[in-house]
């Protein structure tokens, strides 16, 4: 997708930017030619991972300063971050043109030894955050007439064993992109998700605690789990998220929960 002029200016906020999707989005929509404010959990890791991103961000594109991409962390589970992170965007650049609601966990369990504690932490930060920040921009996107793209998965669509409360949640983001694309067309708002399926290089597994060897297993089956007969990346998924937050390209779409999957939604 080539770089589009009048896309200089505008401005996309992706959560969960410090690795993985969200780091490939970033650095997707930079190679566009969007400011950035870019967030991520408030750990070692994860602030290293966005200063990286940032680096791999204005390596893409030279044409962008340091001024051009502001990075935040936090946690999103604490309300008041999230307010701060809306009000730091807007201070910093005076418009939003885009969310990509991307942090998430995963998170293995079933429904008879499932601790309830567990199951409340993925749905806040998998789907109580989502919603609070599809709500908190729309003040934002009504002005400037963007849109948002939700990260679902494809565990939102079939049921994927031993993830449960994973699955639950990213079904509510489906449901969400879909009620929040009929809610907010009228403000001239579009909102769309991407729904991944197995994809490769991202620290999402390890985080959730998976050993490497579960970790291993999980992308070797993706070789017979999705008709393309490999995990994904998240480049790959990066781009079908420039593409839905496109007006070039996607002005007409809303309400689209894609999948970006290899095929895994329609295997048997």
């Amino acid at each position: 997708m080539a770089q589009d002029p009048e896309n200089v200016r505008k401005v996309a906020l992706i959560t969960g930017s410090s690795c993985g999707i969200g780091a490939a989005t970033a650095v997707q929509f930079a190679t566009l030619g969007y400011r950035l404010s870019l967030y991520a959990l408030n750990i070692p890791a994860d602030e290293a991972g966005l200063a990286e991103t940032k680096s791999r961000c204005l390596t893409a594109n030279p044409q962008l300063t340091s001024d051009d991409i502001v990075t935040m962390t936090g946690d999103l589970t604490v309300e008041e971050n999230c307010h701060f992170l809306i009000a730091k965007t807007i201070e910093t650049f005076k418009r939003i043109d885009v969310l990509v609601a991307n942090a998430g966990i995963v998170s293995a369990s079933r429904l008879e030894n499932m601790k309830m504690e567990d199951f409340d932490k993925v749905m806040n930060i998998n789907c109580r955050v989502v919603v609070l920040m599809n709500k908190l921009v729309i003040p934002y996107l009504s002005e400037t007439k963007g849109n948002i793209i939700n990260v679902s998965s494809v565990a939102g669509i079939r049921a994927c064993t031993d993830m449960m409360a994973y699955c639950m949640s990213k079904a509510a983001i489906a449901q969400l992109t879909r009620c929040a694309a009929s809610e907010l067309a009228s403000k001239g708002i579009r909102v769309n998700a991407v729904c991944p399926g197995i994809i490769g290089n991202t620290e999402i597994f390890s985080n959730a605690g998976l050993s490497k060897e579960l970790q291993d297993f999980t992308f070797e089956r993706a070789k017979s789990t999705h008709p393309l007969g490999r995990a994904g990346t998240p480049e790959e998924v990066a781009k079908s998220i420039a593409f839905l937050a496109s007006e070039e390209h996607a002005s007409f779409l809303t309400g689209v929960t894609l999948p970006v999957d290899g095929g895994r939604c329609v295997s048997s």
